[in-house]
């Protein structure tokens, strides 16, 4: 029998969302073990001062299996 866990991590880049995905599960990878998956709850962006998008933010949940 195995016991998951889900973690919720925010995750930003200058680049694009998939970019925010992509740090937020190696952030996720270098922190906690047996990281299984994760979904995208939510996506944000921040618009500088001229209108033009700033950053791009995500909310992952991140499912990870916790040692036996």
């Amino acid at each position: 029998m195995s016991i998951a866990r889900v973690t919720e991590i925010i995750a930003s880049s200058s680049r694009s969302f998939e970019a925010a995905i992509e740090e937020g599960i190696d952030r996720a990878n270098k922190t906690l073990k047996n990281v299984q998956g994760a979904w995208v709850q939510s996506q944000k962006v921040e618009c500088g001062d001229d209108g033009k998008i700033k950053e791009y933010r995500v909310v992952l949940k991140v499912t990870f299996v916790l040692a036996d």
